[in-house]
Formats: C-alpha cells, structure tokens, sequence
C-alpha cells in the first residue's frame, strides 16, 4: 500500500529563479518549538505580493502530531485542541509547494521559518529549495541605526499595526507592510536603488564569498576580517583559515553573523604554523585592535584568579582576586568557584596555611594549625623560608612558576621552527629560526625573538597548551 504521504509534490520542482522574477512569498510560522530538527509547525501564513502589493493570500492551522507545550500555548494563544481537526503538513505539502513554487521565499529572520518548512518536507522525502531574503538583513542594511530588529520592535517604531503578534497571519502582513516600506527605503537609497530586490538579496547574502576566501590558505594561523573603512571587525584563528573563515559566510542564522558577513569587504591572514603561536597572537591583535565582532573575547575568559605577594613577615601569601586590566595573577581561571577550589587543593596538597592563602580570617593561629595541618607560618612558628619553598613547588607545578625556557614547534614552512620563550615564569614573545641553526641553542633563539606583553590570558594559553601533551621544551637560566 502507497503512503499517502507519499505524494506526487516530490515530483515538482522549483524554478531557478533569475531578476525577472517579480513575485514574492512573504512567510511566517508558529511551532511547537524552537528546533526544526525535533518541532513542528502548528500554523503557516503565505502572502503572495507582486512589488507593488497583495495578490493572494492562505493561512491554516496544522496539526502537528505532537502536544504542543504549554508555554507555546501560552505565547502562541494555539492550543492542542484549535489543531486537532486542522491538516496535517502532508496534506496541504503540495498546495503549499505550488502556492510558493516560483517565488522569492521571504520572512523577517528566514532562517527560522525556512529551516522548519525545509524541514518538514525533508520528513516527506523532498528537497525543498527557494532563493531567500530576510527583512531582518533588509532592515539593518536599509533602515540602519535601529535599537532594535525584531518584529515586534519595528513595527512599533516604524508605526506598523500588528493586532495579532505571535500568530502568522498577523505576523505576516506586519512583514509585508515591513517589506514595502524597505522597497520604498531601497528607491530612495542613492547606493541601492538601482538594484532589483533580488540582486539587493544576493548582495547581502553572498557578496563576499569566493573571491575574498579565495586569498585565504588552509594553513594555521590567524586571519583578519575589513569593512568598507579598513577597520578590522574581526579577528580569528584556526588550523585550517580558509575553511575557518568560511564558515562565517555560511553563518546567516544568527543576528552577529549576518550583521559581520554584511560588513565585510576584505580579508587578510598570518601563517603561524602552529596552533600555540596562532592562539598568542590572536589574543594579542584582539587586546590590541579591539574589533567590535570579537565582544566575548576582549572581554578576559578569566575572570579570577591566585595573586602572589608578600606579608610583612617575609611569608609568600596567595590571594584569590578578581582580574582587572594590568593584573597578571600567578593562575588564572574561569570561574571564582573554580580559582577557590584550586587554592583548596593546593592547601592540602603542600600543607599551605589558610590564613595565608586567604581563606581563613582570624587574629592569631588558623584553624588549620590546631588540628595540625598547618606547620604555624600563620603565627610566624614556621621559618619563612620553608614554607615560601612550599608555596612555590605549588606554583611551579600547577603553571609556569618562575622558570625560563623555550618551547619549539612547527614553523610556517618544512625549513624552518618556531618557538615561544617564557622568562622567570613571565611571557617574552614567539619568533621564527631557519632549522640549519642550532635550535637548541637559547642564545640563537633570542636573536630572532619577537617581544609581546606579557599578560594572563598569554601564561594561561601557554600554561594549557603544556599540559595537553608532552612538547620540546629547552630550559635556560634568566637573565
């Protein structure tokens, strides 16, 4: 017996579209969720419009064949009982295919709303294919400036009536009025007006591809992303550029990705020949360039961490303290709960005091001296100098601690290696030796060294990239 699923709606195909097409499918959906991959549609909204205004239009309630959750109920006002006796998807699936077929498929973030509906015949065993335009691009790129791009947000600034939010055919006629105004925003834009919408939608969507990634090798390193002003808007790295940089222009689906592909112009990149130099330097361009796409990264991950100093005593304390910009703490970490944690280990680990690592208070002997963990440096009982040989066995073993020494690793070419040099536990910077030199030479590799700041986020990069596995390393004596 044939499923009925299985439908003559396979067997359409639609039409590669060209700048002739005139015609438009303005959509919007409610779901059960927000996942094409484990949702469904519960309604769907299509608005045929010609460039100069409505010719048709459908809307239907679709049973999903799930329940739908509550809070869905809530926002969407669809409940499990409006959809009991409403289509299921394959049953309007080829009345909806031949409404669209032809059409430019646009909705305000299409991402969404084509993602689901692709999804839903993908579930039917067809491929379905529409060129998109999404008034969310539209609206940044013509009505920059905006505090806000959603739906809801837009309308109420741009004066668009919209007594029916959260279901599709109120949604959708708000981006159809949304979609005109954008029209009549492009003829009047000195940069854009002679564009068809079509040609507008490719712009946006796929202007900078091949040409730009096309300059980018698949070698590790760091790459560098331009506007139209030559300002760096982004800065990456990866072992692999040119696929790494990629898969940002494949990324429209969210509001920073769409927002950086659009201002792109330009590209360049630094080979570094391996992972550990690319991670350095990137951490130093983006201090120093701040580019506006890197928010999460010009912000420290390492939000605390263990500060090293000394009491009047002559005791080496260690203190748990939020980083600020200058601090360079003996260990940095993500978390304060974690930065606590590891001060914990160490106590117990090395016999630390707790009043000298600063999780004890008290005016006299800590806790841990009256059950004998502590040797008594809190009450000066312990001779300094034994308990700061302590203190930095500690340091040494959970990072760089105060030693000198070079780590060596691929160069940007089969003739050459690289290396990173650390001083007294303190960052210097990288450089390049061609490989007919005497690599374990400290001395040859300080006449090719490249200096850089010093800097937490630098220890820690180099701290985690010691522990992942065993590396060449050749120790020195500082300065």
């Amino acid at each position: 017996m044939v499923d009925i699923r299985a439908l003559d709606f396979r067997l359409l195909k639609v039409k590669e579209l060209n700048s002739s097409y005139k015609l438009f499918a303005i959509v919007d959906i409610e779901t059960t969720g927000g996942s094409a991959a484990n949702s469904r549609i519960t309604e769907i909204a299509v608005i045929i419009h010609d460039g100069l205004s409505v010719v048709e239009k459908f809307s239907t309630l679709i049973n999903p064949e799930v329940t739908i959750p509550y809070h869905i109920s809530r926002l969407t006002g669809i409940t499990d009982q409006m959809v009991a006796d409403a289509p299921k998807f394959y049953e309007m699936a080829k009345k909806l295919i031949e409404l669209m077929k032809g059409k430019i498929f646009i909705a305000h973030n299409v991402g969404f709303d084509y993602g689901f509906i692709k999804q839903e015949y993908k579930n039917l065993g067809y491929d379905f294919k529409m060129e998109k335009l999404c008034t969310v691009q539209l609206s940044r790129k013509l009505l920059p400036g905006k505090s806000s791009y959603s739906l809801g947000k837009l309308c109420d600034e741009l004066n668009i009536n919209n007594n029916a939010r959260h279901r599709t055919e109120g949604d959708a006629l708000a981006t159809t009025k949304l979609f005109e105004l954008l029209l009549k925003a492009k003829n009047e834009h000195p940069q854009y007006k002679t564009f068809g919408i079509e040609q507008l939608t490719r712009k946006i969507s796929f202007k900078t591809s091949n040409i730009l990634i096309d300059k980018l090798p698949e070698e590790t390193g760091v790459y560098y992303f331009y506007d139209a002003k030559g300002t760096i808007i982004y800065i990456g790295k990866s072992k692999n550029i040119k696929q790494r940089a990629l898969s940002h222009f494949r990324n429209s689906s969210s509001k920073k990705g769409v927002n950086l592909m659009n201002s792109i112009v330009d590209v360049d990149y630094k080979v570094t020949g391996n992972e550990l130099i690319a991670l350095l330097l990137e951490s130093h361009e983006i201090k120093t360039h701040k580019p506006i796409f890197n928010h999460a990264k010009r912000r420290s991950a390492f939000s605390h961490g263990i500060e090293l100093f000394y009491d009047m005593q002559g005791y080496e304390n260690l203190k748990l303290i939020k980083n600020v910009e200058g601090t360079i703490p003996v260990l940095s970490f993500t978390t304060q709960e974690g930065a606590k944690q590891y001060l914990y280990d160490l106590l117990r680990e090395y016999s630390l005091c707790q009043k000298l690592t600063g999780l004890y208070h008290s005016d006299g002997a800590c806790f841990g001296f009256q059950v004998k963990a502590c040797h008594g440096a809190c009450i000066q009982q312990e001779p300094a100098d034994l308990y700061n040989k302590r203190v930095q066995k500690a340091i040494v073993a959970s990072g760089l601690g105060n030693r000198s020494f070079f780590i060596v690793d691929s160069g940007r070419n089969a003739e050459e290696s690289s290396f990173v040099q650390v001083e007294d536990g303190k960052y210097i910077g990288f450089g390049y030796i061609d490989n007919s030199e005497n690599i374990s030479d400290p001395q040859a590799l300080k006449s090719y060294i490249t200096t850089y700041p010093d800097n937490r986020d630098a220890r820690q990069v180099i701290k985690n990239y010691l522990g992942e596995k065993k590396r060449r390393l050749i120790p020195y004596t500082g300065k």
